[in-house]
């Protein structure tokens, strides 16, 4: 996914526990955060050679939240979870994956 394709805006909402990106094709998704934080991709958490799961999911807090998220290039963005977790890097192919249900 090129940079054009990539958000217009991303908004933590906490209260709510979803973070909204809001496309430049004007698509709209709305994701749970502990949804995301189960889908990251890092090495921790999923298996760098077999794609095996690594992350146990009972050991991602239901009220998880977002602490904090940085841009990476134009191509994706990193977040600090309040579990502590922050080596994930989201690109907008991911989280496209993630909204549509395709994530592996």
């Amino acid at each position: 996914m090129n940079s054009e394709q990539g958000p217009k805006d991303i908004k933590a909402k906490r209260d709510e526990g979803v973070l909204i990106i809001t496309w430049a094709d004007a698509r709209v998704d709305r994701l749970g955060f502990r949804d995301l934080r189960l889908a990251c991709g890092c090495a921790g958490c999923i298996h760098e050679f077999t794609r095996e799961p690594l992350l146990d999911p009972d050991t991602v807090p239901l009220d998880i939240t977002i602490a904090g998220m940085s841009l990476v290039g134009n191509y994706a963005i990193q977040i600090n979870w309040s579990d502590g977790h922050d080596t994930g890097i989201y690109t907008w192919t991911r989280i496209r994956e993630v909204a549509n249900g395709r994530a592996e």
